[in-house]
């Protein structure tokens, strides 16, 4: 394998702005498979911008620059279509959807993946072992696949819940914006087993 082919992610010379206020200039980044990148910075450095830059969040305009994953050009990609490749957001603060359950969020979410593969919807045997597994895994509550999404969860279970969202859908590259915030040690602990389970695969 090529260095070129080991490539997951490569940002050249990518300019962001939003609001009419440029907030990244000629960053450059190259992520290879396995590996880890952590990136710091004081609150308002853009550290956000570029997670969000690189999901497809349209508030986000690209002056400049391009954006490769997996050696396709994201520019022209829609959300839906970085999410299906295999590119996975976790969010700062992570949203709640009434009404949805996680159980009926994540199902639809890993059928359009394998639907954009050419693959046919997972068996409901198969999905709901892998959640029930996944959740275990995590320390989530049965009781809370079948709840809306994040509703009425706490910090810890809602950072909880976004990494059993990762692992479920087993994406190529995860982005993770501040996960560790509002977590105390023992939630700490157990997203961090979570995030090592799905690099390790």
């Amino acid at each position: 394998m090529s260095i070129e082919d080991k490539i997951i992610l490569k940002i050249s010379d990518l300019s962001v702005s939003t609001d009419g206020n440029q907030i990244l200039n000629g960053l450059n980044l190259t992520v290879k498979k396995g590996e880890t990148h952590a990136i710091m910075g004081p609150n308002g450095s853009g550290k956000s911008t570029l997670a969000k830059t690189v999901a497809g969040h349209p508030d986000y305009l690209i002056t400049s620059g391009k954006i490769r994953f997996l050696n396709k050009d994201l520019s022209s990609m829609s959300v839906n279509e970085r999410s299906n490749l295999g590119l996975f957001l976790g969010f700062q603060y992570p949203i709640e959807i009434p009404g949805l359950s996680n159980t009926a969020f994540l199902k639809a979410a890993i059928n359009a993946q394998r639907k954009f593969l050419d693959l046919k919807d997972i068996p409901a045997n198969e999905f709901l072992l892998q959640l029930k597994s996944t959740a275990d895994q995590l320390n989530l509550d049965q009781s809370f696949l079948s709840r809306g999404v994040n509703e009425g969860f706490s910090g810890g279970e809602k950072k909880r819940n976004e990494i059993m969202q990762m692992l479920m859908l087993n994406p190529k590259l995860s982005i993770l914006d501040e996960t560790d915030s509002g977590l105390d040690i023992d939630s700490m602990k157990v997203v961090a087993k979570g995030v090592n389970s799905s690099r390790s695969e």
